[in-house]
Parts: structure tokens; sequence; C-alpha cells
């Protein structure tokens, strides 16, 4: 099991850019970010393949997220420019896919983080 811990959530204005990070205390071959709102389902928004280029992005934050990760500190990174109210959500930090390293299916997912807040006010 790899324990992962994330920070950089916080309060934006619409428009306006965070930076998430997710520290993993192992190697792992795949790392995503995810985010929730409470009363609804967990959705997968950027999962990358480490130590190579390959990502993958939801629809609803394609060219507005960019995920990256640096693997000398084991650190997965979430950029957010162009932030939307609709971002509003529990921002959780995932690894180790079963399957595909591609799925964005939080089930395909086994390590996870504690989460944190980000809130985007119009």
């Amino acid at each position: 099991e790899v324990h992962l811990v994330e920070s950089g959530g916080g309060s934006v204005q619409a428009g306006g850019s965070l930076r998430l990070s997710c520290v993993a205390s192992a190697y792992t071959y795949s790392l995503g970010w995810f985010r929730q709102v409470p009363g609804k389902e967990r959705e997968g928004i950027a999962v990358k393949y480490s130590g190579s280029s390959g990502t993958n992005y939801a629809d609803s934050v394609k060219g507005r997220f960019t995920i990256s990760e640096d693997n000398a500190k084991r650190t997965l990174y979430l950029q957010m420019n162009s932030l939307k109210p609709e971002d509003t959500a529990i921002y959780y930090c995932a690894a180790n896919s079963r399957g595909s390293w591609r799925s964005l299916r939080p089930e395909d997912w086994a390590d996870w983080g504690q989460g944190t807040q980000v809130i985007v006010s119009s």
C-alpha cells in the first residue's frame, strides 16, 4: 500500500489557478487525480503513467488542467488553470490502477490520499 498526501487546495476566484501536489511514500507505476462533490460520485479527471509522457484527461478538464510529476521527489502535480465554479470539489490523489493506467474509473484504483478542498467562487 502506498501512502499519499495531497496539498495545495484552497479558495480562488473563477478564472484563477491553483496547483495541487501529492507526495507518495513509494514508487507507483500509475498516479491520478480524482474529485468528488459531496453527494455525488467521485470522478477521474487526470491520470498518468509514471516515468513517461502518457496521460489521460477527462473532457471536463482537458485544455485547462495539466498533470505532471517529479519522480525524484515522488510527487504528482495538478496544475489547474481557468478554474470554474463547477470545479469546486474535494480533490484526491490515487495510485496503482488495477489494469490499465489510463482508467478514470475510481473503482480501478487501489490507494488514496485524504483529499484537499478546492473552492472556486464566481
